[in-house]
């Protein structure tokens, strides 16, 4: 609402949505004497993340079909993909250099992945859904290695977390409590749960083959792949299938909330269990309510299954819509470019004989120069300017106003374009006169040879995108006024005011730096702080000298001289205290108090 166009993309209202339900599940400790990493109800809200991650995945697996693209349907949209894309990493180029029948392949993947293994996300078998874990994670990372979507791709994953358990994430960190015994023979319930796994990857390979038409081509040594379904049949099944998602939810949703109800039932001392009891009911409210509101943008995948949906759920959507706490997904509908990428290239001159190009720190320019690794920074001019030229200028009005201040010198303006002055033509003097070129940009092929420095792009002039104009030029005067970006008297601020100053201070600081070193900067930080307190919290040095004693009175003697006395301690004790106390014991006489030494380690 405040940054529009700039920040008006899909992640920006996940990175919303995520947040408020971190709100839910970040545990709040108002009673820190009592409180504990742990809370009955955490299921509840853990919940929500795992909704959220299978309404974005789901979502943007089907739009892709709902959406007709012929690219999509075609299993060719990876064949575009990589080049077409808003800001590629050098890891698009090399991915664009794939065969064809693998790039289709990938599409077949990525269907798969985003339409039928979300559905795994509700299994109840643990297996099933550390595969629907890793499945994504691989989706991901393949993303990130091939294209810079800024935070994007790494909140994904994070989200994708709520798949996983404490006994998986245990083994990850080698704290993993639980012990598997090899008994034999195995359980029934091992069994079934083995049984239904292995269905459960048969069906998904058989539905691959099935409505993909995956067959392998020996002669030509690759594997052909197709779309074996109509239209018509993908929105029947989808407009059959909608509503008992939104069933399975319920189902998962209400499973969790009975298990905290018998966990909070579970929770020791009378007082202590009306407390849980008091945050189940809360919290369980609270997820209800925010799960029955994200029902209507879900359900935008097919219109007949959103009007079936209670009124007054539609009425709690509308009273909380202008929040953004739950939003309609559906990443890469369309693929465009695929007569070559559009890129709009600024030239600026001096005497409107000679003009030369302004390069972008990110976006492509110079065809020799290598696509840039930024994440998880998104420069938001760069991607705007993917945006405009895909149509007319006049679809852009921002356009005009950037052509303006750039004409006026605008330092602020200018470091949007780079960072480094020096790589700015015009950072002496503003240029004279500004236009913008529109041209068609492809990848290199890897055959393709040249003298000198290879490129990694080729381009083709298409036309001029946006006309010569300079400081009071009629045209520039025209465009400003019709879309009403004429200069306007700034608001008055008070000169003392400690928020202005304060954003002045770290614009000053941040200033000489670019946008990824400045994030990567402040991870860096981040993690080294919880890694500093994590070191902080482990025993300084070694275990203190064990003062060894013998049996109290009353207590029987471990004559056993090896073993320990079966007693539990729950307060601070060691196992250096427990094995000195175990030998000294073995000594004792069973009544009296038996020497005090140090003795010898086995």
């Amino acid at each position: 609402q405040v940054g529009q166009v700039f920040l008006y993309f899909q992640w920006d209202s996940l990175l919303l949505e995520a947040g408020f339900l971190a709100v839910l599940v970040a545990p709040l400790r108002l009673l820190k004497w009592r409180s504990t990493a742990w809370r009955a109800h955490d299921g509840i809200t853990f919940w929500l993340v795992r909704w959220l991650l299978f309404r974005l995945m789901f979502a943007s697996g089907v739009v892709k079909l709902t959406s007709r693209c012929p690219t999509w349907w075609g299993l060719t949209a990876l064949t575009y993909h990589y080049e077409t894309q808003c800001i590629p990493t050098p890891g698009a180029w090399f991915a664009h250099q794939l065969p064809v029948w693998f790039q289709k392949f990938s599409v077949v993947a990525t269907y798969v992945i985003e339409i039928a293994v979300p559905l795994l996300f509700f299994a109840p078998i643990r297996r099933l859904r550390l595969f629907a874990f890793y499945s994504q994670v691989l989706l991901q990372v393949l993303i990130i290695l091939t294209g810079n979507y800024n935070f994007f791709n790494v909140l994904t994953i994070v989200l994708a977390f709520s798949l996983l358990d404490e006994e998986h994430l245990g083994r990850w960190l080698g704290r993993s409590k639980r012990r598997h015994p090899n008994t034999w023979p195995p359980s029934l319930r091992s069994v079934l749960s083995t049984l239904m796994e292995l269905s459960t990857y048969g069906f998904l390979l058989y539905w691959s083959i099935q409505f993909f038409g995956l067959e392998i081509n020996w002669e030509k040594r690759l594997l052909d792949s197709k779309v074996a379904f109509t239209y018509h049949e993908f929105t029947m099944w989808l407009r059959a299938v909608t509503l008992p998602l939104v069933g399975l939810g319920f189902l998962s949703l209400s499973w969790e909330i009975l298990s905290a109800m018998y966990r909070c039932a579970c929770v020791r001392g009378c007082f202590w269990k009306l407390w849980a009891a008091l945050q189940w009911a809360v919290f369980a409210t609270a997820t209800v309510g925010v799960f029955a509101v994200s029902l209507v943008p879900f359900t935008y995948i097919d219109y007949e299954s959103n009007g079936k949906l209670w009124p007054g759920i539609h009425q709690m959507f509308n009273a909380v819509e202008r929040f953004q706490v739950v939003n309609s997904y559906g990443l890469f509908r369309r693929m465009t470019g695929v007569g070559g990428r559009p890129e709009v290239v600024l030239e600026g001159s001096y005497d409107k004989q000679s003009w030369t190009e302004i390069e972008f720190m990110y976006k492509p320019g110079n065809v020799s120069t290598a696509p840039p690794v930024i994440i998880p920074h998104q420069p938001r001019l760069d991607w705007q300017m993917w945006f405009a030229a895909l149509a007319h200028h006049s679809s852009s009005p921002w356009f005009t106003s950037f052509v303006y201040r750039l004409l006026q010198g605008k330092k602020d303006v200018i470091r949007l374009v780079q960072v480094d002055e020096s790589r700015y033509p015009f950072s002496a003097q503003p240029p004279v006169y500004i236009r913008a070129q529109l041209y068609k940009y492809w990848f290199t092929g890897s055959a393709e040879g040249s003298q000198g420095p290879a490129p990694w792009w080729r381009r083709q002039h298409v036309q001029e995108f946006f006309p010569t104009v300079s400081l009071g030029d009629p045209t520039l005067e025209s465009l400003l006024n019709q879309h009403g970006l004429k200069d306007k008297t700034p608001l008055k601020r008070s000169a003392d005011a400690f928020l202005p100053r304060l954003l002045q201070s770290v614009r000053q600081l941040s200033r000489p730096f670019s946008g990824p070193a400045i994030l990567w900067s402040l991870y860096l930080v981040a993690a080294t702080v919880f890694l500093l307190r994590a070191l902080g919290r482990r025993p300084r040095g070694g275990a203190p000298p064990a003062r060894h004693k013998g049996p109290r009175r009353g207590e029987p003697a471990d004559r056993g001289g090896g073993e320990k006395n079966g007693q539990v301690r729950r307060k601070e004790a060691r196992e250096a205290e427990e094995k000195g106390e175990g030998r000294a014991r073995g000594v004792a006489d069973g009544h009296g108090d038996g020497p005090r030494g140090t003795k010898k380690k086995k």
